[in-house]
């Protein structure tokens, strides 16, 4: 589909596409493994493939180059492919074959079961193997011996699903080169999807999707193609765009970002993941050659690097926020506010599933894996149990007793299931009635605040009818000339502070040496702002507790001698205990600070477009807006609420800033005077209060505490 492949050629062979014609629609030249990959090749039956530099010249033709709008197959195209339990290829429409391991929870024959697909580059074909040493109970739940690597498909497996993990084009033992959700990466979702559902062995004739991450964000992907056999899918853990995890508030992350995209070209090389070679040295004839188109993967490093701007052609169809009203299935989506891997922006989704007939939305302070927790996997198995299953959701007794060992095993915590909140329905369709008259955004708060600290587990939810919640109150703080914050505009006349540009911070984190992120109670290393190299604001403090949900905006006059500035905005929580809480951060380039049509007072959405960009004027005041992605918070009676606005760094545990250079040191000044009000607007909750008291520092997961430390802003000289 709009590509030609070529393998098996001698290297350095040059390779034209002709038109019988004779003319030249696309050329290149065989790499190491005699193979290329040519894309964007116009559609066209009669193409002619051509050795030139061969003697003599060899020529294929004709060669069909398929239009994305012809390449569907007919029906009989998927049922004629029969999958086995254990280790199978998919045929997908262009003849390449996709690797794929299929778990049953119980005899073939015993079925047809209700059935999920992961589907991603990471390794969801990869043979299973036991999760353990469960003896007999291997007869009960098998995939407890024949467990997938994914970890979604091993727990959807356990809950009585048949799984199906794919591996990508370009990725495993799949045919195929690999690119970043290209076109017929989402094709191949199409037909994975169209294949398994018409397996015998299928409940119902349709599948859902399952998976945390990268086969999370797959899942947005393929259900844009709406194949007819998707019931449903559940991602976890996933981006709202790859361009805000890519360059969030514009400045490239150097850190997660790139280390993630080098790591998935690493692993599409040929043999790259290394269970490849092992199923060639036991006769898998179709992986061996499949490993010889591996190697025209796409430089996406390049890709990332050279496109700094927000390009419609470049990031529209791989940005999931913009395409997410096509998709028309049921939707549910968790992800962790200040996840350290794929972002805090999951939230930019939520407003924008227009078409999905039902959507739930699960939302927490936490990190990346925070999707596995039982607070979210209960209501992952309902939502799944109601669209794919079709039956009354209840989870196994013997699940229950076994999930606190698999639960002390992941997170170092003996933790129970929920109740399941619909075993007491006759019958699927009134279980179904009563979900689909809930609430559609749950907030978990405090996650990691419980009686077991950094268990995760919050201390109270609450439910919304939408995102964003219409309970929220838009509150504004002022930065006041004493570094205070209040809701009366400053007077003064003249008035700014100023901090220090710091070269450095762009690569610096928040773990102390050795520290893991994922530990119940990590190692932070999270240091206090040295003297002149942040500009802080605190209120007074709190009279009573005071709840917050949602995204914020903080709104500065800056003063720049340079004509860009990266800028960073740490919402923190001082506690009359002494500590100083860590809840969320944002960040902008300035020069790319334009506003989108979509824009609210709460989030300041930037075009991030090339058009767009406008340059600081050195000396003169200019109004930047720096967008906190939404977090949930309860700042406790005695607290102060305190904003830190410095060089982005310092403040994240794997992601890095690819910071704007300057041959000077630069300092920059910030404004809160009559003229140059900078504030920040806040999402006040009104109507909650916490059900506990202040929760132990540290404790609330991916929020690192510190002993407070007073901060005297440097004024500016005028």
């Amino acid at each position: 589909v709009e590509q030609v492949h070529v393998w098996l050629a001698e290297p350095s062979t040059t390779i034209e596409v002709r038109t019988p014609e004779g003319d030249i629609v696309a050329s290149g030249t065989t790499d190491e493994l005699g193979s290329l990959v040519l894309r964007e090749v116009p559609p066209r039956d009669d193409y002619e493939v051509v050795g030139t530099s061969l003697t003599p010249q060899e020529v294929h033709a004709p060669i069909r180059v398929m239009s994305v709008e012809n390449s569907l197959p007919d029906q009989a195209f998927y049922d004629g492919q029969s999958l086995q339990p254990g280790y199978n290829y998919i045929t997908t429409r262009d003849g390449t074959k996709l690797s794929a391991y299929v778990t049953l929870p119980g005899p073939i024959e015993m079925g047809p079961y209700p059935t999920v697909v992961n589907y991603s580059g990471y390794n969801p074909s990869e043979p299973g193997e036991p999760l353990g040493d469960f003896g007999t109970l291997c007869n009960t739940l098998p995939v407890l011996c024949d467990a997938p690597k994914d970890s979604s498909a091993m727990i959807a497996g356990l809950n009585g699903y048949a799984t199906v993990g794919v591996n990508m084009r370009g990725t495993g033992c799949s045919g195929g080169a690999f690119d970043y959700f290209e076109t017929l990466q989402l094709l191949d979702g199409y037909d994975i999807i169209e294949a398994v559902a018409a397996q015998p062995w299928v409940k119902g004739g349709k599948v859902g999707m399952t998976g945390l991450s990268y086969p999370g964000n797959a899942q947005l992907f393929v259900a844009r193609t709406k194949p007819p056999g998707l019931a449903a899918i559940s991602p976890l853990s996933v981006i709202g765009g790859t361009y805000s995890t890519g360059r969030p508030g514009g400045i490239f992350n150097d850190g997660f970002a790139l280390a993630w995209i080098t790591g998935v070209l690493d692993k599409a090389a040929p043999y790259g993941q290394g269970w490849e070679q092992e199923m060639v040295d036991t006769g898998d004839t179709t992986c061996e050659e499949n490993q010889l188109l591996h190697s025209q993967r796409v430089d996406l490093i390049a890709k990332a690097q050279n496109n700094p701007y927000f390009e419609d052609e470049i990031v529209l169809p791989l940005d999931p926020t913009s395409f997410a009203n096509e998709i028309d299935v049921p939707v549910f989506i968790s992800c962790s506010q200040q996840d350290e891997q794929t972002g805090p922006f999951c939230f930019t989704l939520f407003d924008q599933f227009t078409n999905a007939p039902t959507k739930r939305f699960t939302m927490y302070n936490g990190v990346h894996p925070d999707g596995f927790a039982p607070h979210v996997l209960v209501e992952w198995k309902a939502f799944l149990d109601i669209y794919v299953a079709e039956e009354v959701p209840v989870i196994d007794p013997l699940i229950r007793t076994l999930a606190p060992n698999l639960f002390a095993e992941f997170f170092d915590s003996s933790l129970e299931i929920p109740p399941d909140r619909f075993a007491g329905y006759a019958t699927w369709e009134d279980a179904k009635a009563a979900y689909e008259a809930e609430q559609e955004v749950r907030v978990i708060f405090e996650s990691g605040g419980g009686a077991d600290p950094g268990a995760p587990e919050g201390t109270f939810e609450r439910w919304f009818d939408q995102w964003p919640a219409p309970e929220t109150t838009p509150t504004r703080f002022y930065f006041q000339p004493d570094g205070t914050m209040t809701g009366a505009m400053p007077v003064a006349p003249s008035a700014a502070s100023s901090f220090d540009l710091d070269p450095e911070a762009g690569q610096r984190g928040i773990l102390a040496p050795g520290g893991d992120v994922w530990d119940k109670l990590p190692a932070y290393d999270w240091k206090a702002p040295g003297d002149g190299m942040a500009v802080v604001f605190e209120s007074t403090p709190l009279a009573q507790d005071l709840v917050m949900m949602g995204s914020a905006s903080v709104d500065l006059w800056i003063r720049s001698p340079v004509d860009d500035a990266d800028l960073e905005v740490n919402l923190t929580e001082v506690r009359p205990d002494g500590q100083e809480m860590f809840i969320q951060t944002g960040w902008l380039r300035a020069s790319v600070r334009a506003l989108a049509p979509n824009a609210t007072a709460l989030w300041p959405e930037h075009t991030y477009r090339e058009e767009d960009v406008a340059m600081l004027v050195p000396g003169e005041w200019t109004e930047a807006r720096v967008g906190i992605p939404a977090f949930s918070h309860v700042f406790r009676a005695g607290s102060r609420i305190r904003v830190l606005v410095d060089t982005p760094g310092d403040s994240r545990a794997s992601w890095r800033f690819a910071l704007a250079t300057f041959t000077e040191d630069v300092t920059y000044d910030i404004g809160h005077d009559a003229a140059h009000p900078s504030s920040v607007l806040l999402p006040v909750l009104g109507g909650v209060t916490a059900p506990s008291p202040l929760p132990a520092c540290p404790s609330l997961r991916a929020q690192q505490c510190r002993a407070y430390t007073p901060f005297v802003n440097v004024p500016a000289a005028n």
